[in-house]
């Protein structure tokens, strides 16, 4: 007897070749040491819509909409505890927030409705777990950006006023040694929300997006805009950006999503975006981490059409060596994080991702090289440098040090990180410690706190350490 034929429907196809495919994807077999590992799913009080690596190796994160009227919370990625925070008094949803010096958060705006905002700023003190309310700002403000400058003083640019696209035009510095604001007058400007800025190498603030054309921004004085080059690709909204030792990347966003990447030198003669390998897919509403071993790990997002689609998510991490131009996929997590996700590198070298819409959960990332060998140990560093300074790190395995980190720490929501930097030192060795030598210039390490990372020839990072470089 003849065997029967079975004809499937196009959708039995697809689904059964897609699962094929999955079955078949190149990490499905691969051990730790090369595509790293996920945590089971952990329930979360709120979603981590705003997420912030606190000075004390705490994690300090509030929710999205409503969640804003509830007190901050506290998680310690330690003993998994949660604590709470005192209510600042106000929703503190679609602010923007980066360290001052001291280790303060500076928060700026918050939330009544979508595309209103607020003009209330308040200072967040870590060690006495309390809010200190500021002046008012010079306008409502919802999805601004905060970016701390190289004498401890922050400015605080865009964000809606009350409705879309009436953007709060003139940034404000906020003096951080009387607690007051300096309206930049001679810097209006609209631009889009959340803008990705960053202090370059010359003091001045770099706008990479979402928009086309790049700026500068002069913080001195009443302040001023210059045009800077436009990047290659276009638009790239809801894609995150990094600045790391001068450069800053770009990394998908648009819609529908881009794979492309783009980087420039902000300490070239003639700043310039040049494209870079792409990632495996595109992404949009994802999650950019500075790791320890100079690599950028790439968390969520969706690669399907449309505001924040669900329905195509990308589950599979990845992860970006500049100094081979390279992408490696990684392992995938459980849950789709995309619009309202967090994601921000732990003390441990572990990176937390959590959040999403609605979603009250986080996942914990190990990178492959916390399986690849034994950690580099730091026995005794100092908990404070000034500019450059010599740094001695004691370690007994200084013989196989191949590098050292300084990344500030995270504060990120909406796909960007305000606060997150890193910074490569140079070292000597010598028999029982290395020292480094801090930078001169303070614009490329900012006053705050950072972790310090050792990370030998395996490429295995040790514990992240606290340091704090003082104000001038």
């Amino acid at each position: 007897m003849k065997p029967r034929r079975v004809s499937l429907s196009p959708h039995i196809q697809g689904v059964w070749i897609l699962g094929l495919v999955l079955w078949m994807s190149p990490t499905r077999a691969q051990s730790p040491s090369q595509v790293g590992r996920w945590s089971s799913v952990m329930n979360w009080p709120m979603a981590a819509t705003h997420l912030s690596l606190l000075p004390d190796g705490k994690v300090f994160f509030f929710g999205e909409f409503e969640e804003g009227n509830l007190p901050p919370m506290r998680w310690d990625p330690t003993t998994q505890v949660f604590s709470t925070v005192p209510f600042p008094g106000y929703n503190v949803f679609c602010a923007g927030h980066s360290f001052l010096s001291n280790g303060k958060m500076l928060v700026s705006g918050g939330h009544v409705a979508s595309h209103v905002g607020l003009d209330d700023a308040s200072l967040f003190d870590f060690d006495t777990n309390t809010w200190t309310r500021l002046p008012d700002m010079n306008g409502p403000r919802w999805y601004p950006t905060s970016t701390t400058l190289s004498n401890g003083d922050a400015v605080v640019t865009s964000g809606e006023v009350a409705g879309p696209g009436d953007i709060n035009e003139i940034p404000q510095r906020f003096i951080a040694g009387t607690n007051t604001w300096r309206t930049l007058t001679g810097a209006q400007k609209n631009f889009p929300y959340y803008p990705k800025m960053f202090l370059a190498p010359d003091g001045r603030l770099f706008y990479a997006g979402s928009l086309r054309v790049s700026l500068w921004l002069d913080p001195t004085g009443n302040g001023a805009w210059t045009t800077g080059p436009q990047s290659l690709f276009g638009g790239r909204n809801y894609g995150p950006a990094v600045y790391m030792d001068g450069k800053v990347l770009i990394i998908g966003g648009s819609e529908p999503p881009t794979a492309t990447v783009e980087q420039i030198a902000l300490t070239a003669d003639s700043p310039a975006w040049e494209y870079r390998a792409p990632m495996s897919l595109p992404r949009r509403q994802h999650n950019a981490v500075l790791l320890p071993d100079g690599t950028v790990l790439v968390i969520g997002g969706t690669h399907g059409p449309g505001f924040d689609s669900a329905d195509a998510p990308v589950y599979h991490a990845e992860v970006f060596n500049p100094a081979t131009n390279t992408w490696t996929s990684l392992a995938s997590n459980a849950r789709y994080r995309g619009y309202h996700s967090t994601a921000l590198l732990l003390p441990d070298g572990r990176v937390l991702s959590a959040g999403g819409r609605l979603e009250r959960t986080a996942e914990i990332f190990s990178p492959p090289y916390l399986f690849k060998g034994p950690r580099p140990v730091v026995t005794e560093v100092p908990t404070t440098c000034l500019p450059a300074s010599p740094l001695t790190i004691t370690t007994p395995d200084a013989a196989s040090i191949a590098r050292v980190s300084l990344i500030a720490l995270g504060s990120v929501t909406h796909t960007f990180d305000m606060n997150q930097r890193l910074l490569t030192l140079d070292f000597a060795r010598s028999e029982g410690s290395i020292t480094a030598l801090m930078p001169a210039n303070r614009n490329l390490a900012p006053p705050g706190y950072y972790q310090l990372f050792i990370v030998n020839d395996a490429g295995v990072p040790s514990y992240g350490r606290r340091l704090r470089i003082p104000p001038p």
